[in-house]
């Protein structure tokens, strides 16, 4: 069994964090408008979830490490969501966010965007979840439903997940458009917090479109390296990245200052109609950005199967 820590997140009311997003985000965004809503209802466009909302007993995941990919790949490292599930004490959990797809099931390694609403004992899992991996007839990115090809709900090495209920309730909209300052929109967010609330750690998940422009994205090479990865300049010269064009579904899980649980502070992976998605690092078309998102902050941490041996390598 998995080794899972538990911690409990500072959960700021919903129009107080609105209040300091909206403020933080007008230093970064040429227009940014934050209030609190009715999630709207995710099974229709573009979203096309198996549930209606992010809202229920929220909490996110920090499941594995990058220590498990890099220097080398430890393959052994092979998760079930339908477990994560249990692990974070909410059987049947939907949960979205960003992972490895496990290479036991693909046969390559590829990126996963997990989108699942786990089973419980009076229904399956439905897994929504897309895989972003290198195509191997023209090098570009090959993005594909997961279900078209597979039945589990497994994923391999590390995954940052926000999980809930999947209900409907009140969440926090933000909408950002033509980014003026250095900071990618899921950074600035973190930051904002992690500059109001200090040593509280506060975590946020959800969703949110990149509805104009494009955005940098990477997806992972299907071969693992052979040799060892040990610098960030070596990851990022063994990545392949692309310019990828808007709309892009993503889905960020932020946690504003590590309480002491070697985690990965942000990790957001994205969708589209398109055949376009992988990991999210910014976009690149600042003045032409467009950000619309739902998020909401989470109540509880877990972290599992934390990696004994870490490092701070391969984290952006």
């Amino acid at each position: 069994m998995a080794k899972v820590e538990k911690f409990a997140f500072h959960v700021p009311s919903l129009e107080e964090l609105a209040g300091v997003l909206q403020k933080g985000l007008k230093e970064n965004f040429a227009d940014a408008q934050v209030s609190v809503v009715d999630c709207p209802d995710l099974t229709q466009e573009p979203f096309n979830f198996p549930v209606k909302g992010i809202c229920g007993k929220p909490r996110i995941a920090d499941v594995g490490g990058v220590p498990y990919l890099i220097p080398l790949v430890q393959k052994e490292k092979v998760y079930d969501l339908n477990a994560i599930a249990k692990d974070i004490e909410l059987p049947g959990a939907f949960i979205l966010g960003a992972g490895a797809a496990s290479s036991r099931v693909l046969g390559v390694n590829a990126e996963l965007i997990p989108i699942v609403q786990t089973k419980s004992d009076k229904k399956p899992a439905v897994n929504g979840s897309y895989v972003a991996q290198i195509n191997p007839a023209d090098k570009g990115c090959l993005l594909e439903k997961y279900s078209t090809k597979y039945t589990d709900c497994e994923f391999g090495l590390l995954a940052n997940l926000y999980a809930s209920e999947g209900q409907p309730g009140k969440v926090i909209e933000v909408k950002a458009n033509g980014r003026t300052g250095e900071l990618n929109f899921v950074s600035c967010l973190r930051q904002i917090l992690e500059k109001h609330y200090g040593e509280k750690p506060v975590g946020m998940g959800g969703t949110f479109i990149i509805q104009k422009g494009k955005a940098k994205i990477h997806v992972m090479p299907p071969e693992f390296s052979a040799c060892p990865l040990n610098t960030d300049e070596d990851v990022n010269n063994w990545l392949k990245f692309f310019e990828m064009k808007a709309p892009l579904i993503c889905q960020p899980v932020i946690v504003s200052r590590d309480p002491g649980f070697d985690l990965r502070l942000e990790h957001t992976h994205c969708f589209s109609q398109h055949g376009e998605g992988g990991h999210y690092h910014a976009d690149t078309t600042p003045e032409a950005a467009q950000y619309h998102g739902y998020l909401l902050p989470a109540e509880l941490l877990f972290r599992i199967d934390r990696p004994r041996e870490t490092h701070m390598v391969g984290r952006d």
